[in-house]
């Protein structure tokens, strides 16, 4: 149809439906597909006729004008003077941004900058609900504040511990005592986390990005509410949104956990050494914290419900649980928490934890100056007005199911990060994910994000690199008769002068058998297990193979080279320790 006859056909229809609506007064307004059964809008149509309470009208493809004007236009039988605009061309609606994005954490931020390369109006709305104990922080998101980085510095601290005892082998001589200040050493990372919080907002005013500290929520289509911490409403339109909302800690349910437990949120910022700490849970933020808090002299001692590390291999997490032991963690296995008691107030103070068996019905007592709950994170998306928009999300999980191209069910919305159903809860994915998307949306990109082969660390004391599958999963995948496993033990170098953890460190290959025995799993426990899995996991996305890696020379004396010989299957059973250099 020509344009002058869509409109003939479009002010008829304008005309039945103000008929409709006339007859049905104090009704909500169902225009364009939006009653019960009625069929389904064009999509592009229905987001903008969806913003008004009243009918818009669409020449040329694009929107004419709202309600009353369509109206008088028809009335004086003058359509053509909603077109006769800018040159007699049709009026595109205006957004007060291109893109807003919702959440400002390593995703949100890495897509914001990305869309400002495009010259488009983007906006950043981030704002931190303080934990519990009333902790916040500045623009960066979990990665930068309260997980990737304060708990990256902190394990190094833990191993410069060790590495002054290790020291004393290697010649240096000191009579001091050695010992470490809490404060010292997170007023330095804090110090260090505030000028990246810096730079992310000059960064975003140098790209021309309009940054809010303000909470973002959906309260009607392509409308968000950013509520600032004084409790002032604005009101912002965009034709596109980006949730990248990020998790928060999960907490117990039980009688005392938020009053007087700390999380993840807490620790690195904590004003005092948190002294004789229990640590709730088995995930690898519990294992880490745990790591580095034993690492810098402190009791430590971890209550476990089931198994280390659930979703990595079970293999390298019970190697790391049997290191931690021998290190000086004490491990309470099947129990969980029901209550916990202030026996008395301080910096810190002193806390009763009751526990009960999770197979039976014993009960534990123990007396902690700190609790930490690390049991998992929940998604932040169930405030956030996604139900006033439409946006569908897992009920039980708070995830958000998105396709290939980060997009939810409302076409205009989408979502990078923790938040997203069945995808890897990692920085570089968000960020990766973000940049990709941006690319697609305003440069004419195509590619699209790989979640396959995503390698990443564990930064326990004894760091647990990983890309691929697990073996349990190969093995479910593809058939144990299908799989080879290449595995051995190694002592690196600059553990044997000062005697400690021979044979401790663990390398692991799994292979494909029915694939030329390509690598689909990678595995290492070791010191700096994270450099070394960066490089691999390259070749793995490369395809490499069994023999490739056989073929590659290892660099000597380091710790990586032991993937180029390894030899002993695990189905052989032979001997996998290590002798000599």
């Amino acid at each position: 149809l020509i344009a002058g006859e869509k409109l003939k056909l479009l002010f008829q229809f304008i005309k039945y439906e103000t008929e409709q609506n006339d007859s049905t007064s104090g009704k909500e307004n169902n225009f364009l597909g939006k009653k019960e059964g009625a069929q389904k809008p064009q999509e592009g149509r229905s987001e903008v006729a969806a913003e008004t309470p009243q009918p818009a009208g669409f020449g040329q493809e694009k929107q004419i004008g709202d309600h009353e004007k369509t109206l008088k236009a028809n009335k004086e039988d003058k359509p053509q003077k909603l077109l006769e605009m800018n040159g007699n061309t049709a009026v595109p609606h205006s957004y007060d941004y291109d893109l807003i994005v919702i959440g400002g954490g390593s995703g949100g931020l890495a897509a914001a900058k990305e869309a400002a390369k495009y010259e488009k109006k983007v906006m950043v709305l981030d704002f931190v609900t303080p934990t519990p104990l009333g902790n916040s922080w500045g623009l960066g998101g979990t990665c930068v504040n309260v997980g990737c980085i304060p708990k990256k510095l902190m394990h190094q601290a833990a191993l410069l511990g060790q590495a002054l005892q290790d020291s004393r082998k290697f010649g240096w001589q000191f009579t001091e005592e050695v010992k470490h200040n809490w404060m010292t050493m997170t007023e330095s990372v804090q110090n260090y986390i505030g000028s990246l919080n810096w730079g992310y907002r000059v960064a975003l005013r140098e790209k021309k990005v309009t940054y809010e500290n303000a909470y973002g929520e959906f309260v009607g289509p392509h409308t968000v509410k950013a509520t600032n911490k004084r409790g002032v409403e604005k009101l912002y339109t965009a034709e596109r949104f980006l949730i990248a909302t990020g998790e928060r800690p999960r907490y117990l349910g039980i009688p005392g956990d938020k009053e007087y437990c700390i999380s993840s949120d807490d620790l690195f910022s904590l004003p005092y050494c948190p002294g004789k700490t229990l640590v709730v849970g088995a995930s690898y933020v519990a294992l880490e914290c745990a790591g580095f808090l034993v690492g810098l002299g402190l009791d430590v001692t971890v209550m476990v419900r089931s198994i280390l590390l659930r979703g990595f291999d079970q293999d390298m997490a019970n190697k790391i649980g049997e290191y931690m032991e021998e290190h000086g963690i004490k491990f309470i296995r099947e129990f969980v928490p029901i209550k916990v008691e202030q026996i008395e107030e301080g910096t810190p103070g002193r806390l009763k934890v009751i526990a009960k068996s999770t197979n039976g019905n014993e009960i534990i007592e123990g007396e902690y100056n700190t609790v930490l709950i690390a049991i998992g994170r929940d998604s932040c998306t169930r405030n956030i007005g996604l139900d006033k928009v439409g946006v569908q999300i897992n009920e039980k999980t708070g995830k958000i199911p998105v396709n290939d191209e980060e997009q939810t069910n409302v076409p205009y919305i989408y979502a990078v990060g923790d938040i997203l159903q069945d995808k890897l809860e990692l920085t570089p994915v968000a960020i990766q994910a973000g940049r990709l998307l941006v690319q697609r949306l305003y440069g004419g990109a195509t590619t699209k994000c790989d979640y396959v082969n995503v390698p990443t660390t564990v930064f326990t004391p004894l760091e647990y690199g990983a890309c691929g599958y697990s073996e349990e999963a190969a093995v479910e995948k593809f058939g144990e008769e299908n799989i080879e496993v290449y595995h051995s033990h190694f002592w690196p170098l600059e553990w044997t002068v000062p005697s400690r953890d021979n044979n401790k460190c663990y390398a692991k290959i799994i292979c494909n058998i029915q694939d030329n025995e390509r690598v689909i799993g990678f595995h290492v426990l070791g010191p700096n297990a994270g450099e070394v899995t960066q490089g691999f996991a390259a070749a793995i996305k490369c395809g490499m193979t069994k023999e490739q890696l056989d073929s590659t020379i290892g660099i000597h004396p380091v710790c990586a080279e032991i993937f180029t010989t390894l030899s002993v299957t695990k189905r052989s059973g032979e001997n996998t320790l290590q002798a000599g250099c």
